[in-house]
């Protein structure tokens, strides 16, 4: 089995129009999109379009959710500029889609941990600040009651895989569309990728082993970034521009 996890890819069309060029060009077919989908201030409706196009497997994500379980008033800064891009026919395809999701009987789907879709899994922000690997006795907490071998989760934007003590794997593909954000939930942090290139995975089960692969992908970032400056966004464009938070 080998196929390609996204995840995150909040609107930025021109970095998911990469991705899924650079995932043919790997020969592979098969992918699973991790949710959170189109909140963000860039394009909304067409990146909808194309990830409804897409012959992948989805799962929900909590900005996904945010779209179709609350009014526009109530939505936060990323979602209310997508939703109005959004057409009927997009918030009804969301509504289909489930938060959890068993892919091929071997791999367990989910956005942010299993039972709760707004929860960082493999990080922990501390009360300075800083964001670190979470312990894996938190980690593995998480994972009680999978049985699957491979567990794949998002939410972060970190690129990450960890080995359970008992030999499963739980792989975060890292953010398509959005390399940086600030955010206040438990306490005021950022998250920075470093690089403005769009990231998936390739997963590959190799006998009873699962292989890893972190593809960092370029295309035109200052595209998207002068989009976000273009709406009113500086500190999302600073993100798209560098991968950094500023």
């Amino acid at each position: 089995m080998r196929f390609a996890a996204i995840a995150d890819v909040h609107g930025n069309c021109l970095a998911l129009e990469a991705v899924i060029a650079d995932i043919r060009a790997q020969g592979i077919d098969a992918i699973v999109n991790l949710g959170d989908m189109a909140s963000s201030p860039l394009e909304a409706g067409r990146t909808m379009d194309a990830l409804m196009a897409l012959d992948a497997v989805h799962v929900l994500g909590n900005h996904d959710r945010y779209l179709i379980d609350r009014p526009p008033e109530k939505m936060g800064s990323w979602d209310r500029p997508a939703h109005a891009q959004l057409d009927a026919k997009h918030l009804a395809w969301l509504r289909t889609i489930p938060p959890t999701l068993v892919y091929r009987d071997q791999v367990f789907l989910c956005h942010a941990t299993p039972g709760n879709d707004d929860l960082y899994w493999l990080e922990t922000v501390k009360p300075d600040g800083s964001v670190t690997l979470s312990a894996r006795e938190i980690i593995e907490k998480e994972a009680e009651g999978i049985s699957q071998s491979l567990i794949l989760c998002a939410h972060t934007h970190i690129a990450r895989a960890v080995r359970l003590g008992d030999g499963r794997m739980v792989v975060n593909p890292g953010s398509v569309g959005v390399p940086g954000f600030s955010y206040n939930v438990p306490y005021p942090h950022l998250i920075e990728a470093g690089t403005p290139d769009a990231r998936y995975a390739i997963l590959e089960l190799v006998g009873s082993a699962w292989r890893v692969t972190f593809r960092h992908v370029p295309y035109d970032h200052e595209a998207m970034a002068a989009l976000a400056r273009r709406n009113g966004y500086p500190e999302f464009a600073s993100a798209l521009a560098t991968g950094w938070v500023r």
